[in-house]
Formats: structure tokens, C-alpha cells, sequence
């Protein structure tokens, strides 16, 4: 019996070596996701480019080129440089002859599964969302990603009214979601039937990206027509 055992203790590899060997496949599947990892990256953010590019022109109808702007520390827009943050952008959108059309707003909040990321498009001629896009979502398959798929939804989005108040430091009337066609104001946003959480997560980060964006963007579309300050072109 003692024989037995110490042929099996013999028979066993020694745990350094499964140790080393642990470790090396280790270091080289690390090695090989970093790897895919910075190999991927420009092609990520090129087709991320891409799609912004695209959702610009989808969420401001007529406009035909874009400039894209951030908020300097003085209180005006200028042209977006390298390294300026992504979430402080916005994007003029010119038709053929010039003119601004209106301006392209990226914004975020939570949603029924994670943080839902969209576009939209705002008029200040006329104080209205003329078009919303969602960017990134990862609400319910056949619920909630109807506030992306369902073509009725979005062309809610197309004249919705987000004027300023009085002294133009906030909405007027915030936007609101309401239950599936018990929309009495132009304000308001009907929800989608079976996915009210996502619908109202909609409504909300419009709410709140209006009351931010929108008192800075109203008082200088002028400013943002002529192509945003003195570094416009």
C-alpha cells in the first residue's frame, strides 16, 4: 500500500512547472487582447465617426455640411480641436447656401437596462427638436429598443417644442413622456405600449440636456450661423 502511494506521489508533475505554464498562457492571451484591443481602436472610433457623421444629417433635415463646436471658457463656441472632449460637443448643420439649420446635440441617461446614448437634432429659428436618433442602447429586444427601431416613435421627435422661458434659463414647458395617445401639448411625448420605462428615459434626457444645452445654444445661433465666433470659417 505504501508503495502504491508513493508511486502515485511520483507519478504526479511537479506544480512549478503547471505553474509557469499557467502563467505564460496567461501573459499571452493578456498580450493578444491588448493587442486586437489597440489594433481595433482606430477602426472603432472611425466607424464611430461614421455614424455620428450620419445621425447629424439624419437628425437635422436639409442640412447638407456640419461643423462641429465646443463651449470655450469665454462663453463662446469655437471649432472643435484635438482633445476637447467628445460629451461638450455639438454640430452646426449648414444647407447648401449657408444657412444654419439648426444644431445636433449628443446626450445620455439611464435607461431600463443601461445608459441609453442619443442625438437630436434642435431648431432655435423655431425652438423645436426636429429629429432624434439613438446612438447607443441596450434596452429590451421587441420592448424597449422600439425607441431606435419603431420609425413612429422617432417622428414624434420632429416638432417638438422646447422653448425657453421668459428669461431664457430654462425650458418653458419641460418635456414629458405621456401614456400612448394622451399627448395634449406639443411638449409632450407619447410613450410606446410596452415599453413606458424606456419612453419616459427618452423624454427625461431630453428634459435635462434642454435645460443645459438650450439657454446656451438660443442666444448665440447667430454666433453658431456664422460659423461660431471668431475662429469660425
Amino acid at each position: 500500500m505504501a508503495d502504491q502511494i508513493a508511486n502515485n506521489a511520483a507519478s504526479r508533475p511537479p506544480s512549478w512547472p503547471m505553474y509557469r505554464a499557467l502563467v505564460g498562457v496567461g501573459v499571452v492571451c493578456g498580450l493578444l487582447i491588448v493587442s486586437v484591443f489597440v489594433l481595433t481602436l482606430p477602426i472603432i472610433a472611425s466607424n464611430e465617426a461614421e455614424a455620428l457623421q450620419a445621425a447629424v444629417f439624419e437628425v437635422l433635415p436639409g442640412a447638407s455640411s456640419k461643423t462641429s463646436f465646443v463651449l470655450d471658457a469665454d462663453g463662446h463656441f469655437r471649432p472643435v480641436r484635438e482633445g476637447d472632449n467628445p460629451q461638450q460637443m455639438v454640430h452646426a448643420g449648414y444647407d447648401t447656401d449657408g444657412s444654419l439649420v439648426g444644431v445636433a446635440i449628443p446626450a445620455q441617461g439611464m435607461g431600463y437596462q443601461d445608459v441609453i446614448r442619443i442625438l437630436y437634432g434642435y431648431a432655435p429659428q423655431q425652438q423645436i427638436v426636429v429629429g432624434m436618433q439613438v446612438l447607443a442602447s441596450k434596452e429590451t429586444p421587441g420592448l424597449g429598443d422600439k425607441i431606435e427601431k419603431d420609425p413612429a416613435f422617432r417622428a414624434k421627435f420632429e416638432a417638438l417644442d422646447v422653448a425657453l422661458s421668459a428669461d431664457g434659463q430654462s425650458l418653458a414647458h419641460p418635456v414629458e413622456a405621456v401614456k400612448s395617445g394622451a399627448k395634449t401639448a406639443p411638449w409632450q411625448v407619447d410613450g410606446i405600449t410596452g415599453a413606458t420605462i424606456s419612453s419616459k428615459a427618452i423624454a427625461s434626457i431630453l428634459r435635462q440636456s434642454g435645460a443645459h444645452w438650450l439657454p446656451l445654444l438660443y442666444p448665440r445661433r447667430a454666433e453658431l450661423a456664422q460659423g461660431g465666433g471668431d475662429d469660425g470659417q
